[in-house]
C-alpha cells in the first residue's frame, strides 16, 4: 500500500511532536545527543518551527494510519529545500516508506536542489538516503564520542 503525505494542522501539533519523542527515542537512547536530538525536543519548539513561513510539516500516512511525519523547509529563495526531520514510527520501519516519503515531497517541491543531514553512524539512513540520490557534501560535524552528523545534498 502507498504511502501520501497530509499537511499537519495545528491541532495535529501535540500529537505529531508525541510521534516525534517516541520515534526518536531509541537514537537519543544509544547517542544522548539531549542538545539536538529530535527525540528530546520540547513541545514549544516544534510550534515555533510549525509556524516559520517556509516549514511545512507532514504525517506519512498508509491508508488511515500516521505511519510517521517529514518536516520541509522551503524558503523560495533560491537556498536549498531541506528534510529536517524526516521519521516512520519503529512498529513501520523497513518497510519502505521513508523512501516514498521522500519521493511524494519530490512531487511536491521538485525534486533538485535538497539537503539533509543524518547520523554518520546510522548506515541504513546514510544508505537510504544515496539510493534516493543524495551525495555527502564532505562536511562532518562531531557531536560526542559516540556520534557525527553527516551532510547530503541532491542537485
Amino acid at each position: 500500500m502507498d504511502i501520501r503525505l497530509t499537511e499537519v494542522k495545528e491541532e495535529d501539533l501535540k500529537t505529531l511532536w508525541q510521534m516525534q519523542t517516541e520515534a526518536f527515542a531509541e537514537l537519543l537512547e544509544r547517542y544522548r545527543d539531549y542538545d539536538m536530538s529530535p527525540g528530546n525536543e520540547e513541545y514549544d519548539k516544534v510550534k515555533a518551527r510549525f509556524d516559520q513561513p517556509w516549514t511545512t510539516y507532514y504525517f506519512i500516512e498508509r491508508g488511515e494510519e500516521r505511519v510517521g511525519a517529514v518536516r520541509i523547509v522551503d524558503k523560495k529563495d533560491g537556498s536549498r529545500k531541506r528534510i529536517s526531520p524526516i521519521f516512520i514510527m519503529s512498529e513501520f520501519r523497513n518497510n519502505g516508506y521513508a523512501q516514498q516519503a521522500i519521493l511524494a515531497a519530490e512531487e511536491i517541491y521538485g525534486s533538485d536542489y535538497w539537503c539533509l543531514d543524518t547520523i554518520l553512524q546510522e548506515e541504513g539512513n546514510i544508505h537510504l538516503y544515496e539510493k534516493m540520490g543524495y551525495h555527502r557534501t564532505g562536511q562532518t560535524e562531531h557531536i560526542n564520542e559516540r556520534m557525527d552528523i553527516v551532510f547530503f545534498e541532491k542537485d
